[in-house]
């Protein structure tokens, strides 16, 4: 007997969905999928009517800073706030981002998050956006400093037993010596940050930096040094690489819907997925908040970017998102023109195929965690399952 039973559903599968379907759960794992008029009288622990709704895999932000008042860079009992509010927006799983501080108290930092347990999304990984980095972008340039093989190794401990996810410039000393020891154990490496050359990326690309995060944004095309010839750069040679997955902040500022169009095309079904990047104020009402690394930042309206007050170092300038997922996949299906399977998919099987976790996450499939979002017709989040455990309603 299943613990679980959600009936009265649409399943969503990456290239289609399922109408009128149930789906059983036991011990956290997804272990059928029955058609409506074949379920007959199964008895389950709990029996949970869809009411006709949209069942998706959960959403995994592969690259999120914070929301609502909460901040992992501001410490564990942030962390607990953030992932006990994620399933709200259909977050089931996530990789927690953490700034760059000077080398030392970066690693007691890491260590006291990475020791405790949290519930709610689960927390797949920590995110180090920094010190690894060409370009600062919002991050404090004094920040960026140490960038040694040594230091990589000591935050990978300090992350254990999570897995610690790097981000890095192609440009910087040593990179392709760097991605070596970033990508152990199975590890996904993000390019970001860039001003690289078209053979620095490669270069990275080779050595196993395979995803690009918030594509396009803080990856400034070439000087033109030839009149009248484009030059070339990351954007270009990402583009190019078939093995290389991107992710899009797609709330309509950060970057044109069109190059995500673009990206689409460039790439396979497996290749783009959906991320917040969003930091303190996301999921709130417009408004002024302290934002990503104590930056005085305000949201003109639900979902916009924050951007940096008069009383910031950079007025007006991008520093973060107000996205939540749940908008992300809405924004998806309005502004890309594709259906809600691939929408859903962006967020869901694709970021779990970056951290090589498509075997076990990112699809209603049996045998697979039972990580699950109920949307309604327009897509807003009605409930979450994580492992089974429903976490909203």
């Amino acid at each position: 007997m299943p613990d679980l039973l959600i009936k009265n559903v649409i399943i969503v599968l990456p290239d289609r969905v399922l109408e009128k379907m149930s789906v059983g759960v036991k011990d956290g794992k997804i272990v059928s999928l029955i058609p409506e008029d074949k379920r007959g009288d199964i008895e389950a622990g709990e029996i949970f009517d869809g009411e006709g709704g949209y069942l998706s895999p959960g959403f995994i932000d592969l690259h999120t800073h914070g929301l609502h008042e909460y901040e992992f860079d501001k410490g564990k009992d942030d962390v607990k706030s953030i992932c006990s509010i994620l399933p709200s927006y259909g977050v089931t799983g996530i990789l927690a981002a953490v700034l760059p501080r000077p080398f030392g108290e970066d690693i007691r930092f890491i260590k006291s998050l990475s020791k405790e347990k949290y519930k709610g999304a689960e927390i797949l990984g920590f995110f180090f956006e920094g010190p690894f980095l060409g370009l600062p972008g919002a991050i404090d340039p004094a920040a960026l400093t140490e960038k040694t093989k040594e230091r990589v190794e000591a935050m990978k401990n300090a992350a254990a037993p999570y897995r610690g996810i790097f981000a890095v410039s192609p440009e910087i000393e040593n990179a392709p010596e760097l991605i070596s020891v970033m990508k152990a154990n199975g590890n996904p490496v993000f390019i970001t940050h860039t001003a690289a050359d078209v053979k620095q990326t490669l270069a990275a690309i080779k050595a196993g930096a395979k995803h690009a995060t918030h594509f396009y944004d803080v990856f400034p095309s070439p000087p033109e040094t030839d009149s009248g010839v484009r030059p070339c750069g990351t954007v270009e040679a990402v583009l190019s690489d078939p093995e290389v997955s991107v992710d899009f902040i797609l709330d309509g500022e950060h970057v044109d819907p069109v190059a995500v169009k673009m990206a689409m095309r460039c790439k396979d079904d497996n290749g783009v997925c959906l991320i917040t990047d969003a930091s303190l104020g996301a999921g709130l009402p417009p408004g002024v908040y302290s934002g990503i690394g104590g930056v005085e930042v305000e949201f003109a309206y639900e979902g916009a970017p924050a951007r940096g007050t008069v009383n910031s170092p950079f007025p007006g300038g991008l520093a973060g998102s107000g996205l939540t997922m749940d908008k992300a996949v809405r924004n998806a299906v309005k502004w890309l023109g594709v259906d809600i399977p691939a929408a859903c998919r962006m967020a869901s099987l694709n970021p779990a195929a970056v951290l090589g976790l498509e075997n076990s996450l990112g699809i209603i499939k049996e045998g697979y965690t039972a990580n699950m979002v109920l949307l309604d017709k327009e897509l807003n989040v009605q409930t979450t399952w994580i492992k089974g455990e429903r976490w909203i309603r």
